[in-house]
C-alpha cells in the first residue's frame, strides 16, 4: 500500500469560468515541484518573463520553492486543473506581508488554455482569499508590456500606479 500525499489529501474547489471551463482547484504542495515544473514548460515564454520579471527558458528548482512551500496562509499557492483532462492550466499565488495588511498576487496560465476565462476565475479565488485573511489590499506587480494582465486587472478593480525608479514596471492595487 502507497503512501498517501498531501496533494491527495487536499481540499478541491470546483470553480467554473465565465466560458464554461470546469476547474478544479487545490493549494500546492512540496509533491507538487515536478507538476509545476511541467506546467511552465507549456506557458509561453513571454509570460514566464511577465510572471519572474525575468526572461529564464525554463522554470527550475529556485523558482519553484516559493510555489510549492507554502504555510497555506501568509503563502498560498493555487493549482487549477482541467475537470475534463485533468490537466494543470493555471497557477496562482497570494503572498501577504507580515502585518496581513497587502498580498502579492500572481496568476500563470498554460498557452493553450489562454482566453477561457481562467484569469478572471483566479484573480475572483484570490480575492475571496484575501477578504478571508482580513487583507486591506492586493497588488500584482506587472511588465508595462504584459497588457492582456494589466486590462485583465482593471476590469476586476484593479487600480494602476507607476513604480518610482523602474519605468518598466507598474502595479496594479485593489482595495477592500
Amino acid at each position: 500500500m502507497s503512501a498517501t500525499t498531501l496533494a491527495e489529501l487536499a481540499a478541491v474547489q470546483q470553480l467554473t469560468t465565465r466560458d464554461g471551463l470546469t476547474l478544479d482547484v487545490r493549494s500546492a504542495f512540496a509533491e507538487d515541484e515536478a507538476l509545476l515544473e511541467n506546467f511552465f514548460e507549456k506557458v509561453s515564454a513571454e509570460d514566464r518573463r511577465f510572471r519572474f520579471l525575468a526572461a529564464s527558458k525554463h522554470v527550475g528548482h529556485d523558482q519553484l520553492v516559493p510555489l510549492t512551500h507554502v504555510d497555506h496562509w501568509r503563502t498560498e499557492s493555487f493549482l487549477a486543473f482541467e475537470r475534463h483532462s485533468g490537466a494543470l492550466v493555471a497557477s496562482a499565488m497570494l503572498a501577504c506581508d507580515a502585518a496581513m495588511d497587502t498580498g502579492e498576487i500572481a496568476v500563470s496560465i498554460r498557452n493553450d488554455f489562454r482566453c477561457r476565462g481562467i484569469g478572471w476565475t483566479m484573480l475572483d479565488l484570490i480575492a475571496e482569499e484575501a477578504a478571508k485573511r482580513g487583507l486591506k489590499r492586493v497588488i500584482s506587480i506587472e511588465d508595462r508590456d504584459n497588457h492582456a494582465a494589466i486590462e485583465l486587472e482593471r476590469e476586476k478593480g484593479f487600480v494602476a500606479h507607476g513604480i518610482d525608479g523602474d519605468p518598466h514596471l507598474v502595479m496594479l492595487e485593489k482595495s477592500f
